[in-house]
């Protein structure tokens, strides 16, 4: 809540008023403006200046919801056709970095599928063209450098490198997105507002994703029926180019690239169900960990023994890193401030649980370690363990120390600047862990 107190000290200054917006319109903040004047507008509905202010913003926000564009099918289509056939090609068993191993599609997916995003949001908007190719060329170098580093690494780890490389070359696709629409100068309330539209582009895939594996099942359960057994090539046409249709089309389907993040339309639709499945999920997984943790004692050395609990614990960490970001308010006027008031009283207690079981996770972690060895997943896991914590405590205390109304402006920076830490130790572990265990 940015505005909030210097449009309260305006109330009586029209002109005042007016050049506190058009500074927000200079820094690409109006959208925060616009949710800070209704918060105060409600809290002050007899005030003639924030009413005529009110309805001048609605009437403004409803005309830019009339004048968006419809999609632009005639280039996502193209593009998503050019990247599933790439994937097909791609897909073939010579394109592996061994004899028997693994793909290159592996490392190569993401940064292929963001290419044909940026070319679409780029050529769409017509906007930051040379931004696009500058983050393009970046993203294409680092993609080169792993493919060196898989084969710069020691033999011994160079399997897992593979694995590791392709999940953080994700990572880092879905960032040079980032860096694509918002510069590196963005506001927090951008910030959050593109991680909020990032969370609904992954459901997106995911329910296409979904389709994609019944239809591609049907359509190989009708050809068995009439006792035809489709080639390999067929096959991988149907899997691998289907699976590069999806990422380009789940952009399309939810983003409008002619609006800023927070100008985007998150009141109906996939984001109302976004936003509400997330919060019927936060009480839900606080009752998970609450059990978790009292069950703890009774099998306490297992995540010391066991690898694969540690994994578990991992993935839990960053699915409550993305519920939180989910149940976060893009606008804080879009919830009652009695559920605002819950929600961040849910906040808090799922990530003081999360926090408690993942320090008891990294301390397995830590043990493995000293009492064998240091390895490249030990310590990209060790790494992002500490990271994820650190965001979680950030944003404990960031509500905590703030009013409770305000509890979600006061978190938005905490996940923009965890999204920095996410980048810088994604390239450390692209980079610097391959010169550490050669």
């Amino acid at each position: 809540m940015k505005y909030i107190q210097q449009i309260d000290n305006a109330r009586s200054d029209p002109q005042a008023l007016e050049a506190l917006y058009q500074s927000a319109v200079q820094e690409n903040t109006a959208t925060e403006f616009s949710g800070d004047l209704i918060y105060c507008y409600k809290e002050n509905r007899d005030d003639i200046l924030l009413a005529a202010w009110y309805f001048r913003l609605q009437s403004a926000a409803a005309a830019r919801e009339t004048v968006r564009k419809p999609v632009n099918w005639g280039l996502a289509i193209p593009l998503a056709v050019i990247t599933a056939i790439v994937f097909w090609v791609l897909s073939d068993q010579r394109f592996t970095f061994s004899r028997n191993g693994l793909p290159h599609l592996l490392l190569l997916w993401t940064p292929l599928s963001t290419l044909g995003v940026l070319a679409y949001l780029a050529l769409t908007s017509r906007k930051n063209q040379r931004r696009a190719l500058y983050v393009g060329a970046g993203l294409s170098a680092l993609t080169v450098l792993t493919f060196f580093m898989v084969a710069f690494i020691g033999d011994r780890y160079r399997e897992h490198f593979q694995v590791l490389g392709s999940l953080h070359l994700a990572l880092l696709s879905w960032i040079a997105v980032g860096i694509y629409v918002l510069g590196f100068t963005s506001p927090p309330n951008q910030r959050f507002a593109f991680l909020i539209r990032s969370l609904e582009v992954f459901i997106t895939g995911g329910v296409y994703t979904v389709v994609g594996m019944m239809f591609a099942m049907i359509t190989m359960q009708l050809f068995e029926a009439l006792s035809i057994n489709l080639d390999e090539i067929y096959i991988r046409l149907i899997f691998a180019g289907g699976s590069g249709l999806i990422p380009i089309l789940a952009v399309v389907s939810i983003y409008d690239p002619n609006h800023l993040p927070l100008d985007q339309d998150f009141k109906q639709g996939l984001s109302r169900f976004t936003a509400t499945m997330m919060r019927i999920l936060l009480p839900l997984t606080l009752i998970v960990l609450v059990i978790y943790i009292l069950v703890i004692p009774f099998n306490f050395m297992e995540p010391f023994r066991n690898r694969d609990v540690l994994i578990v614990y991992n993935i839990m960490l960053f699915a409550v890193m993305g519920l939180l970001i989910g149940v976060t308010p893009v606008f804080s006027e879009e919830v009652s401030s009695k559920v605002s008031h819950w929600l961040a009283a849910g906040v808090v207690a799922v990530a003081i649980l999360t926090v408690a079981v993942n320090l008891y996770a990294l301390s397995a972690i830590l043990y493995r370690t000293f009492t064998a060895e240091l390895t490249i997943n030990r310590l990209t896991i060790i790494g992002w363990n500490v990271i994820n914590i650190v965001i979680l405590i950030a944003a404990i205390v960031a509500i905590l120390r703030g009013k409770r109304e305000e509890w979600a402006e006061k978190i938005k920076p905490v996940f923009s600047r965890g999204a920095v830490a996410y980048m810088v130790w994604s390239l450390f572990v692209l980079i610097a862990i391959p010169l550490v265990f050669r």
